[in-house]
This record gives C-alpha cells, structure tokens and sequence, in this order.
C-alpha cells in the first residue's frame, strides 16, 4: 500500500470515529449517572436547617458571594448597597454605597481585598476593602466597556476580573489599567453567569439565554467546546469540585449535569413539580450534592449520583435570587428578593 493510500485509510478512520463520537454525544443515555449508580445507596433527609439569618437590607438582594476564608461574604442589593457580612457572627463588617441601584451582581477576590459589582449601569465596579473603616469607599477601578447590563463578575486574582453582559459578551479586564485584555464573543444571548475552574483560571464557563454553555480557555481567547441540551435560558452555572464536569440550571426548570471530558450530558434533576426556572447553583465540597434555588422562593438538594430529590429547604418567602456553598464546604447561603441571607449548616 503506498503512502498516499495509507493517508486515506487514515483519514477515512477518523472521519468514522467523529461521526461514532457525534452520535453518542447527539443520542447518548444523558441519565448514565443514574444507571451506574444504581448500587449506590441514597440520601433520604438531611439535617441542613437554618443556623444563621443576615438581616439589614432594604431592598432585594441580587447577588452573593463567599471569600475564600469561608466566613466573610459580600451581598449586593437594590438598595444600592454592597455589604460584607461575618457570617459567622452576622455582623456587618462594611456598606458600600453604589452608584447606581440597579445592581445585579458581586464577587469576592481570592486574595479578600477587593469586591466587585455590576448591573444595569454596564459598569463594573472594583472596591479596595482592605480599609473597613472607611464608610464613603469609593470605587477603586470603574470598568466600562460593555454596551449591556453586567451580569455576573468573578476575580481571577488582583489583577485580572471577568465580566459576563447581556451584550452577548465576556470580557477579561486588567484591574490596574482599567483596560480590556481579551473579549470573548461567541454567544447568541445575554450571558448570564461565569464560572472558574477550580485551580486553573485559565479555563471558565459561561451560560447563555442561547440556551448554551461554552468552555473557554482564557490563553486561546476563543470557545474551546459548546454545550447545549436546555431548552431555555441557562441562568447559572458551577463547575464540579473536580473540575472535570459541571452544572446547569435553566428556565426549562432543569439542573443538568454535563462531562467536559465526554463532552456530554450525563444527568439532569427535576421531577413534574417543578414548573419554574432555575437562578443559581453550587455543587457541595464532596460533590454529592446539587442545591439550585428557584424561582418559586424555595431551593432543592439533589442527590448528583442519583438524580433525586434529597430535600426542600424552605424559608424564604421571595425568589431565592443566589446561593454559594462556603469553600470550606461547612455552609450554605442563600439570598433572596425578601432582603434576607439565609445561612445553613
């Protein structure tokens, strides 16, 4: 056999394998987890209850998020206020006044000295709170560029902030310079949410009213692999604690578990109850477990592995608008448009 026929055989093989590959991600078991798991035992209840309750906003709050010494969290509210929280002793531990009410997120830098915020201004704002003592904190770095609301900002480090818009962009910004680095625009829909990958920042996803999910890898500048499945909106996103898989929550009142490896979907969680969309997720430290809040004012646990229902955690009386689950893996929080932040344990 000559060269030339070789190369073809070769080519003719691969086109083969990516056609195999296509229809098992198209027509593939997307409950796989289920059957694998079916000698696995479940989880019947839980003893996570209410153990703390932040109480001293005066509007709806948007938007939270954990610092990565699991007791300090930042809330953002649309009564145009950021506060950091002890959660511990539920004390509040700095107000920041914005600029705009009209806010819809807020991130917590890795190193705890710097919270981040956007909304509806299409401005994110970068504050220095290593100053607690300051009451009228200006903001450090105002970031504009974006031609649509901010809808979700998460630090890389000091340096370096992602931003999600409903300008169908994400943009990469120096914090120091104030100017973008990279924009990543394949997105047919406002992104709604970011999400980093646990120890290596290069790599985030996003979700989409497309109905999408893209991984990224921040060093190519382009869309590394798209994942569809939703029906609907994808509000939120959250990678596994592994990082080699990673959840979804949609308006199609679905959580979906999707494999980056596999490039698949590999289970979803909902049952004939729910009728609502999905605004935010968070995997437990184990993995084990899913908690989304919904639209309906309550949050569910889910058992990953099984695909069921672990329990209904009730309290809020408004729409449970974010939860975070605290690095340490020891609570949860959830904040809701009631203005309360529910911290569970």
């Amino acid at each position: 056999m000559s060269l030339s026929q070789q190369i073809e055989e070769k080519k003719n093989e691969l086109k083969l394998l990516k056609e195999e590959l296509a229809n098992k991600r198209s027509g593939g078991n997307s409950l796989i987890l289920r059957t694998t798991s079916s000698d696995v035992q479940s989880f019947n209840s839980s003893p996570l209850k209410i153990r703390r309750n932040l109480t001293g906003h005066l509007g709806k709050i948007y938007g939270m998020h954990w610092a990565t010494d699991s007791t300090k969290l930042v809330s953002a509210s649309q009564d145009g206020r950021l506060i950091v929280w002890n959660a511990k002793s539920t004390n509040k531990l700095l107000a920041i006044a914005l600029r705009s009410n009209w806010v819809m997120t807020t991130g917590f830098a890795p190193s705890g000295k710097m919270v981040a915020s956007g909304g509806l201004d299409n401005v994110c704002s970068v504050f220095d709170i290593t100053d607690t003592e300051d009451e009228n904190l200006s903001a450090f770095r105002e970031l504009n560029g974006h031609t649509g609301y901010i809808s979700c900002t998460r630090f890389l480090d000091d340096q370096q902030i992602l931003t999600s818009s409903g300008d169908m962009s994400c943009i990469l910004w120096d914090i120091n310079s104030g100017s973008k680095i990279t924009e990543f625009l394949d997105h047919n829909g406002d992104v709604m949410f970011l999400a980093i990958k646990p120890g290596d920042s290069n790599i985030f996803l996003s979700a989409s009213c497309d109905g999408t999910t893209k991984l990224w890898d921040i060093r190519a500048g382009n869309c590394e692999y798209t994942f569809e499945g939703h029906q609907s909106d994808v509000n939120t996103v959250s990678f596994f604690p592994d990082g080699n898989c990673f959840g979804t929550g949609s308006d199609d009142a679905t959580c979906k578990l999707f494999d980056i490896r596999v490039g698949a979907e590999v289970n979803n969680y909902t049952h004939d109850e729910i009728l609502c969309g999905i605004t935010s997720i968070d995997f437990s430290l184990s993995g084990r477990f899913l908690f989304a809040s919904y639209d309906n004012f309550n949050c569910y646990m889910w058992d990953v592995l099984k695909g069921k229902e672990v329990m209904v955690m009730e309290g809020h009386n408004n729409r449970v608008s974010s939860l975070g689950v605290s690095p340490d893996g020891y609570a949860l929080c959830t904040a809701s448009w009631d203005k309360d932040i529910k911290i569970w344990a």
